[in-house]
């Protein structure tokens, strides 16, 4: 079963990690899938390469999250390629680990640039398409057990992440009358590139495992299928909601 037969699907962070996961899984559910990444060449053109394995077609539009024109050029391009956008998967977030009490501005300011304003302007530029077609939408914003708990050197992607919870919660009220849902996927530790230097580190891995009631750290495999749920009329009444994907550790009080 294709749970996204014919939509189109766009995913910011889509070179590797979870957007490049969700990216391939979108593919394989039947989607037209647009990626938008500032890695270099060769990631984007391994990710395409792998949604056209899955059997889909796929399109990268480089550019800087950040910044509200990169938005702006991602909707209308992918319009141009696919005709509609039915999908936001807002993924695109950076996590370099620092103390809080020597956090230099500039790190704290683009952490916040990337992860809560860039997931701002894509998400609405995604919204603004949604409503002028006039049938709906899935938006799926990808913020973090962090949201819930805090961090000792994550003082500065915390709130970020807190942030996109709860823009997907206004959005869910704010585009509800267009037929748009907006909700937000809580991944716990997942191993990608934004951790691999932090989970380096043995005996810290292995704690991390041991909080974990399935055992395991997480894959990126492991969000992509939970968003393409999300994101597929199989969740049509699901909107403003928050699904916490963790491997149950943050139930884990012991």
């Amino acid at each position: 079963m294709q749970l996204l037969r014919d939509k189109v699907v766009l995913v910011t962070g889509g070179a590797a990690g979870i957007g490049r996961a969700t990216a391939v899984a979108a593919a394989r559910h039947g989607a037209r899938v647009a990626i938008n990444d500032l890695a270099g060449d060769a990631a984007v053109a391994d990710c395409l390469a792998e949604i056209a394995a899955a059997g889909g077609e796929g399109i990268a539009i480089c550019g800087d999250v950040a910044l509200p024109r990169t938005a702006e050029q991602f909707i209308s391009r992918a319009v141009d390629a696919f005709g509609r956008v039915d999908v936001m998967v807002s993924n695109a977030g950076i996590c370099p680990f620092h103390g809080f009490l020597d956090m230099p501005p500039e790190t704290l300011e683009r952490t916040m640039h990337v992860n809560l304003h860039g997931a701002y302007y894509m998400c609405q530029a995604a919204a603004r398409q949604m409503a002028a077609q006039g049938d709906g939408g899935a938006i799926v914003a990808v913020s973090s057990i962090s949201a819930l708990v805090g961090g000792e050197f994550q003082t500065h992607y915390t709130p970020t992440k807190a942030g996109v919870h709860s823009l997907m919660q206004s959005a869910a009220i704010a585009l509800g009358r267009y037929g748009i849902r907006c909700n937000s996927v809580l991944p716990g530790t997942i191993q990608t590139d934004i951790n691999r230097d932090d989970l380096a580190d043995r005996a810290k891995r292995r704690y991390m495992e041991t909080r974990i009631p399935l055992g395991r750290l997480g894959q990126p495999d492991d969000i992509a299928g939970p968003i393409v749920f999300i994101a597929s009329d199989l969740a049509a009444y699901v909107t403003g909601a928050a699904l916490l994907v963790d491997g149950g550790m943050f139930v884990n009080l012991q």
